[in-house]
């Protein structure tokens, strides 16, 4: 008779087990990425990793005839719903074999651990909240996924749905390219917005002003952001913490400030798609792996614009399209042959209209799930 277990994740070795499973679960699968273990273990880290601030969490380990199986991770973000006024809680870091009963069983731990929270509603997949990686990937299995984006298994939308939940929320990766790319409609664009507000200028971000780049750019990303789908304030020490990552790879030809008459009123980070050099070292920086990340990074030619934020009444003037426009002469500049433009909400009709009239299309479809709570 098959068997499925449930462990408490408490102890070093059961966390480590945690973070393994993923790099065991994914072995055979060639366009999964292995993220570096060394970040995996910080964002699980309740002590380390600031989100656990305003945050709570528990894992789960599954095992199916004694062997490992899944993992979940419960989690209660008391930012999330004090900002929205929910009593939402997320399921994260989900991974597992094609079982439904193993999943049902983590699932249904999860669940119950959210249950004595007091919480009312499941959220997921969340790696840990939501200004983390986020959804199952429901389309484009046969791509490499950009940096900071998922890989899943493209059972676990079925596991999803046969459990309760439901898709809610798509998040789109639109792709564009060398060959795609409207250069006439670009520079046609760009004159007629620079010509209508002159007052916009695009400068590039100061790396040596990075902590002052950082107030500007959380200031904007609050006000931007602050009525979208699962929008969270940033805090200077998150923002602080991402600076600290992005400087090593953060690039002044991909990162922008705009300004009004010298207000800034809008940002867009664009990344090197580190995932080109992640792909070949296992997740491992050492001993070797730092060696072959130097040596990787001066081929990447794949950038990904992560982050845009324009104060709300400065949009609409296209300066989203200037961002995007400055973006990919920079890139092709440089050899670079792909951009993509990720996430962007399935409702958000102003940025998929940008994007479309770069040229892009949609690459890769991301999706998010929910499930009411009986009490």
């Amino acid at each position: 008779m098959a068997s499925s277990g449930i462990t408490f994740v408490s102890s070093d070795q059961e966390k480590k087990e945690f973070i393994e499973f993923q790099y065991r679960h994914y072995s055979t699968d060639g366009f999964f990425v292995p993220p570096l273990r060394s970040e995996q273990k910080k964002l699980i880290d309740t002590e380390k990793n600031p989100f656990f601030k305003q945050a709570k969490m528990a894992m789960f380990l599954a095992e199916h005839n004694g062997k490992p199986a899944g993992r979940i991770a419960a989690v209660v973000d008391n930012r999330f719903n004090k900002q929205h006024g929910l009593n939402t809680g997320h399921f994260a870091f989900f991974e597992c074999i094609d079982h439904q009963p193993t999943a049902d069983l983590m699932f249904r731990v999860a669940e119950d651990w959210l249950k004595e929270q007091g919480v009312e509603e499941v959220l997921g997949p969340t790696n840990p909240g939501m200004m983390d990686i986020l959804g199952f990937l429901v389309d484009g299995f046969d791509k490499y996924p950009y940096i900071m984006m998922p890989y899943t298994k493209p059972y676990y939308e079925k596991l999803a749905l046969n459990a309760g939940y439901t898709g809610v929320r798509d998040l789109l990766a639109f792709v564009v390219d060398k060959e795609s790319v409207d250069f006439d409609r670009m520079k046609k664009a760009k004159a007629m917005i620079m010509r209508r507000y002159p007052e916009i200028t695009i400068r590039p971000v100061s790396l040596k002003r990075i902590s002052d780049e950082v107030k500007i750019v959380r200031d904007i990303y609050n006000e931007a952001w602050k009525n979208n789908w699962g929008f969270l304030p940033l805090t200077i020490e998150e923002l602080s913490g991402l600076a600290k990552e992005f400087k090593m790879v953060l690039d002044d030809d991909f990162a922008h400030i705009a300004e009004w008459e010298g207000k800034p009123v809008g940002f867009s980070i664009a990344l090197p798609d580190l995932n080109q050099v992640f792909k070949t070292m296992n997740g491992n920086l050492l001993p070797f792996g730092f060696i072959k990340f130097l040596w990787g990074k001066r081929k990447i030619n794949r950038i990904r614009t992560a982050l845009m934020g324009i104060l709300p009444e400065y949009q609409g003037k296209g300066i989203d399209a200037l961002f995007h426009q400055r973006t990919i002469e920079r890139a092709l500049d440089r050899n670079f042959v792909e951009s993509e433009l990720s996430w962007v909400l399935d409702n958000n009709t102003e940025m998929i209209h940008v994007a479309e009239r770069l040229g892009a299309r949609v690459d890769k479809r991301y999706r998010m799930y929910a499930k009411k709570l009986e009490v």
